[in-house]
């Protein structure tokens, strides 16, 4: 049986980063608004727990993106698939990434998705051309390395 599993990764702004991220893979924001609106009626959370982002309420220190074609629990909104959770850490990056994501553009459309991901936030680190392949080694808005291919 396959386990279900998904990414996690700090960030400093979780928010902006999942607005980065979903723009940039076509995932779709996870809204978690009625489940928090449930347990806010409980009195099970409080407000500081909470932001406001894309005009609903959302955790302040946690947010996903999903796949949009994948499933997901319409009571919470978390996604049951394919899933990207940014959670708030205090400290930034310092260090190289131990993992990261490798982003596949369409043939021949390498330096127009690099341009596009430009525009979205990130930053060309290097493009890397070796006899086992190409690809460009960009930063995400908070630094983390990504490879487009």
């Amino acid at each position: 049986m396959a386990l279900h599993w998904k990414l996690v990764m700090d960030a400093g702004d979780p928010h902006r980063q999942a607005a980065f991220w979903a723009e940039a893979l076509g995932y779709t924001v996870e809204n978690n608004s009625a489940l928090i609106e449930r347990l806010l009626g409980f009195g099970a959370i409080g407000e500081e727990l909470l932001t406001e982002f894309e005009g609903r309420r959302a955790w302040r220190d946690l947010i996903a993106v999903r796949h949009p074609d994948d499933p997901f629990d319409a009571e919470s909104g978390t996604g049951l698939g394919r899933r990207i959770l940014f959670q708030r850490v205090p400290e930034t990056k310092t260090v190289k990434n131990r993992l990261h994501l490798d982003v596949h553009s369409e043939a021949g459309q390498r330096e127009a998705e690099v341009a596009r991901l430009e525009k979205l936030g990130a930053a060309v680190i290097r493009r890397v051309k070796e006899p086992g392949g190409e690809w460009i080694l960009m930063a995400d808005p908070e630094g983390n390395e990504f490879c487009v291919h």
